[in-house]
């Protein structure tokens, strides 16, 4: 059985087509969840959450790695849909489900360590007492998905919501509607039991439903604009929010940097899932000594590079029709700004496939450099060296991810840059490492998903104390001696005042 929204089958309910992009053809039907679904799943979540609370850590984990074996098994047929959704590349899907069993893994592995009860001093005053601290889950978790890592993207919350002993009701994009399904439907299989995990779909107004459905914590991804418009949904109920939104991340590329890896690093970032990355390269900034050479490797790679949907394709089309345009306008406003394409150009936009463009010289004020793109495009910028790369990187109002190439200082240039992830070396390497937190600052949003920050966000803190012998010094009583502050303050002296 598949944990979609209650009464999803009526005769009268309204359905949507989810498209493949590469073809338009249509992939599969889905409902439009109306808000009364949304809140019939959110309080069928409920109990279902206690149930799935009351296993614990080791049983939550059994149904977690047992919803992993499932996932794993059905790999090709997860990838296949979620190509046919996105139009990515059969081995981008790939790439992406690699990246969700390692995190599911890490989620159930590390949930226990995490939130479990433990033991912490309890401090100089309260020494006749001890102190715990357990994480215990929120309850339900409403999560809201973007379309271009249908799978990966959510799961980072979903996985972690779960495995911290919630119960989730996931709203994914209209876009790739069939990702989330089949997300639900493989996890019923481990969890027949109770709708744990449920899935409603729509367009806007069943996310906003979900906002005001009484959930205990809201985690959405998408665009800044978006994101705004979510808290202030959930502002009315005051349900706290983990927002991710977008980025315009920028790539430093040092003196001493090795061209070749710096190079191809560049590439990829900004041009795989063709350029759909909220946390994929979209500005460079090269010193000025080595920039010439440097461009002219990044300009051999990308002129191989072909957008199609065929199998053998470098990358696949622009999935959401309207961002298009918003490429085109970039592009454009590059180049009447003064801006050079030494790769493509306007031309090269030919919906639904845009094919790579590299852009160098382009003014800072201009929309390819402050704006997000979220197109298969290159703003390469000469700085006098690495240090005005970081400045001009820093200068933007997004602040989620970063790359640096620097042999001697790469560190130091990564603590540099305003913005929650830095990959030295390499690009985008944050991502697939599960212990660490991912999310941004600024416009890119706040809150973590991934890693132990990750799992608390799912999860509610409580302190307990607990009085084991009466102490000899008590000034927390009205029987106190007229001495025992007196004798305490001397103490403090004694032990801190040094």
């Amino acid at each position: 059985m598949t944990q979609t929204a209650p009464n999803a089958t009526t005769a009268a309910e309204q359905l949507f087509a989810s498209m493949d992009p590469r073809t338009g053809e249509v992939v599969a039907q889905h409902p439009v969840h109306t808000e009364a679904e949304v809140v019939d799943a959110v309080a069928s979540a409920r109990p279902a959450g206690e149930w799935w609370a009351g296993l614990g850590f080791e049983g939550r984990k059994a149904r977690l790695d047992t919803w992993r074996k499932i996932l794993v098994g059905k790999l090709d047929e997860f990838g296949a849909l979620i190509s046919s959704e996105t139009g990515k590349p059969a081995d981008d899907a790939r790439t992406e489900l690699a990246l969700v069993i390692d995190h599911l893994h890490w989620a159930a592995r590390h949930a226990g360590r995490v939130l479990g009860k433990r033991r912490v001093s309890p401090g100089m005053l309260m020494y006749n007492h001890s102190a715990t601290i357990e994480y215990k889950p929120l309850g339900v978790v409403g999560v809201i998905g973007p379309w271009n890592y249908p799978a990966f993207t959510p799961m980072g919350s979903i996985a972690y919501a779960l495995a911290a002993g919630n119960a989730v009701v996931f709203k994914p994009s209209e876009y790739t509607p069939g990702v989330g399904t089949f997300l639900a439907s493989t996890f019923s299989e481990a969890v027949p039991e109770h709708p744990v995990f449920q899935v409603v779909t729509g367009f806007g107004e069943t996310g906003a439903a979900l906002c005001r459905a009484g959930v205990d914590k809201l985690a959405f991804t998408g665009s800044t604009a978006t994101g705004k418009r979510v808290m202030a949904a959930c502002a009315e109920t005051l349900t706290p929010v983990l927002v991710e939104c977008g980025g315009k991340d920028a790539l430093i590329v040092d003196s001493d940097a090795d061209l070749s890896a710096a190079a191809d690093a560049t590439v990829w970032g900004g041009v795989f899932n063709a350029g759909q990355t909220c946390a994929g390269v979209e500005r460079v900034y090269v010193a000025e000594d080595v920039a010439d050479e440097f461009i002219a490797l990044v300009t051999k790679r990308v002129q191989k590079l072909k957008p199609g949907g065929e199998p053998g394709a470098d990358l696949g089309p622009i999935t959401m029709p309207k961002q298009v345009d918003v490429i085109r306008s970039h592009v454009q406003d590059a180049l009447a700004r003064g801006g050079k394409a030494l790769v493509g150009g306007p031309e090269s936009i030919r919906p639904p496939f845009v094919e790579p463009v590299v852009l160098v010289d382009v003014p800072e004020d201009s929309k390819a450099v402050t704006e997000e793109t979220f197109g298969p495009t290159l703003v390469i910028n000469r700085v006098s060296d690495a240090l005005e790369g970081v400045r001009r990187a820093n200068a933007g109002r997004f602040g989620l991810g970063g790359s640096v190439f620097s042999r001697s200082r790469g560190e130091e240039l990564a603590r540099a840059m305003r913005c929650g992830m830095v990959s030295v070396n390499a690009v985008l390497a944050f991502a697939a490492v599960p212990a660490l937190p991912f999310g941004g600052v600024g416009d890119s949003g706040f809150g973590r998903i991934h890693g132990e920050d990750g799992l608390r966000e799912f999860a509610t803190p409580q302190a307990v104390t607990r009085k084991r012998f009466s102490a000899l010094l008590n000034p927390m009583t009205y029987d106190r001696s007229s001495h025992t502050v007196k004798n305490v303050l001397r103490l403090v002296r004694m032990l801190y005042g040094r």
